[in-house]
């Protein structure tokens, strides 16, 4: 029982590293499908905002919040923009962003997939000699790679304003005072490490989703599985990469 549970889920990694290499190497290779790619980035990205923005926002007014008591006790109130900026930019602001990107789109990508694969339009695309690792996968990797970066970017200023807002109504700092301490604080190495998680991120929100909805078993029944599956898989492998990448940086010596 146990061999054939560990051989499963070596099977699996291994059917998801090719489903990686394959959607890569299909972009040096014609036909790329752009139209779908902008489609998927419309989705992807466009549809996401709403929230990103909201989650970033929030957070940030939470972490000042917390913050501000801490610090009270010790006067040191100006230090406020600096601990909010270096939260988000180096972690919460990636992190959260994968996650609620995952939650949205995994689940998604999953379901779409899933319901072709059991309606039988995946055999239909093969039947026409159209690849469906091409024409399905590649064009969602390509479209969560290019907007997730940018959603987070949007994410760390939106957490930045919602910090700047309570330390104005609550830590009475000016808007100035948070904002130079915040800039102050962030150094190059910081920005590039809160840039570099995205782009492995993005490849785990869409990659995780398509492979659960190729991999739909059991009609519709299994199309609700794989769904949630996608969204739990994807969020877990977004918290274990980021440690791994944090204590890589960590172990080079880049900050």
């Amino acid at each position: 029982m146990i061999d054939t549970f560990i051989k499963r889920r070596v099977l699996a990694v291994q059917e998801f590293a090719e489903l990686l290499t394959a959607s890569f190497r299909h972009l040096l290779t014609r036909p790329r499908y752009l139209t779908d790619t902008l489609i998927q980035m419309d989705v992807i990205g466009f549809g996401s905002l709403p929230i990103v923005l909201l989650t970033g926002f929030f957070t940030g007014g939470v972490l000042a919040l917390q913050t501000y008591r801490t610090l009270g006790r010790f006067g040191e109130t100006g230090l406020l923009g600096q601990v909010v900026g270096l939260s988000m930019v180096r972690e919460l602001g990636p992190v959260l962003t994968a996650l609620m990107v995952a939650g949205r789109n995994s689940s998604g990508i999953a379901s779409e997939i899933g319901s072709m694969l059991v309606s039988e339009q995946i055999d239909a695309m093969r039947a026409l000699g159209t690849d469906p690792l091409r024409k399905l996968v590649s064009p969602r990797l390509y479209a969560a790679i290019i907007t997730l970066p940018l959603l987070t970017i949007l994410s760390d200023f939106s957490g930045l304003l919602g910090g700047g807002l309570v330390s104005l109504s609550t830590a009475h700092l000016s808007w100035s005072e948070y904002s130079q301490s915040a800039y102050q604080a962030l150094e190059f190495s910081d920005c590039v490490q809160g840039l570099v998680k995205p782009f492995f991120f993005a490849a785990i929100v869409a990659l995780v989703g398509c492979y659960s909805g190729l991999n739909t078993t059991g009609g519709t029944e299994g199309v609700g599985r794989a769904t949630t599956r996608a969204v739990v898989v994807a969020c877990v492998l977004i918290l274990v990469v980021d440690f791994f990448i944090t204590k890589f940086l960590i172990a080079v010596g880049f900050f």
